[in-house]
C-alpha cells in the first residue's frame, strides 16, 4: 500500500534501477569492453530470479511458467542449432551476473534495515505532521532553518495497514490526503507550547510551503572545466 508525501512509496522502483546498475557495473569489470553483449543476459537473469515480493521470478508471475534457460538447452530437444561452447559461455555469464544479483539484493537488505525505525501508535493518540519547505518565491516570516518542520497534534483516527494512519486534519486542510505513513509522524507529549497550526505557515494541499531567502551569508565562484559556476549560501 501506498501513501501520499512518501518518497520510499515508489522504493522498489528505485531499488530496481540501483540493483540492475550494480549489475551493469558488474559486467563492465568482469567482461571488459565486450560487457554490451551480456546486457540480453541480464535482462535475463533479473527476469529470471527470484523475487521475495513475488514468490517467484517476475517472468514466471507474468506468463505463469517458468522460463527456459540456457540451463536447460543441455537437453537434446533444446540444443538445436546451438555449439556447446555457446551453451556453456552463456551458462557461466548467468552464473556471475545471478551471483551479483543477489549480492546487491542483500546488500540493499541491510541498508534499508539500518534506516528503519519500529513506531507504532494507536487509535486515539496525538501526533505531529511532518511538513517540507519548498524552495521558491517568499517565505512566511521566520527565518530559513527556523521554521517549524511539523505541525500539530491531531488525533489518529484509524490505522491503515502496518505503516499508515488516518489524522483528523483541521477543515483548512481538507484538501490534503488524511492517510499518512508513520516516517511523516511524531508523537506528541503534551505540552500546549509544541503547537503549532499551519494558518502560521500557510502549508499547501501537497504538505509543502512556499519560503525565499532571508539573506546571503557567502558567495563563491567555482570553476567547473570552462564554465564558471556561481554559489550563494543563503540563510
Amino acid at each position: 500500500m501506498s501513501t501520499a508525501f512518501h518518497p520510499a512509496t515508489d522504493g522498489q522502483t528505485e531499488r530496481t534501477i540501483q540493483t540492475l546498475e550494480d549489475m551493469l557495473r558488474v559486467c563492465t569489470m568482469e567482461f571488459n569492453d565486450n560487457w554490451e553483449r551480456c546486457l540480453p543476459l541480464i535482462e535475463f537473469s533479473y527476469n529470471n530470479s527470484y523475487h521475495a515480493s513475488l514468490g517467484c521470478a517476475p517472468f514466471e508471475a507474468l506468463y505463469g511458467r517458468k522460463c527456459r534457460s540456457p540451463f536447460c538447452w543441455n537437453d537434446a530437444s533444446d540444443n538445436l542449432g546451438v555449439g556447446p561452447q555457446v551453451i556453456q559461455d552463456q551458462i557461466q555469464d548467468i552464473k556471475i551476473i545471478r551471483k551479483k544479483l543477489q549480492a546487491a539484493q542483500d546488500r540493499q537488505q541491510k541498508y534499508a534495515d539500518k534506516s528503519r525505525r519500529s513506531v507504532e501508535f494507536t487509535v486515539g493518540d496525538k501526533v505531529f505532521l511532518k511538513v517540507s519547505p519548498m524552495k521558491g518565491v517568499r517565505r512566511f516570516g521566520l527565518k530559513g532553518k527556523l521554521s517549524p518542520k511539523y505541525i500539530g497534534p491531531y488525533e489518529i483516527l484509524e490505522r491503515i495497514g502496518e505503516v499508515a494512519y488516518r489524522l483528523a486534519l483541521p477543515p483548512n486542510l481538507s484538501k490534503v490526503h488524511d492517510v499518512f505513513h508513520v516516517s511523516q509522524l511524531r508523537r506528541y507529549m503534551d505540552d500546549p507550547s509544541h503547537i503549532v497550526t499551519p494558518d502560521v505557515i500557510a502549508i499547501e494541499p501537497n504538505l509543502l510551503y512556499s519560503e525565499r531567502p532571508v539573506e546571503i551569508l557567502a558567495r563563491e565562484v567555482k570553476q567547473l572545466r570552462r564554465k564558471s559556476v556561481p554559489l550563494v549560501k543563503v540563510l
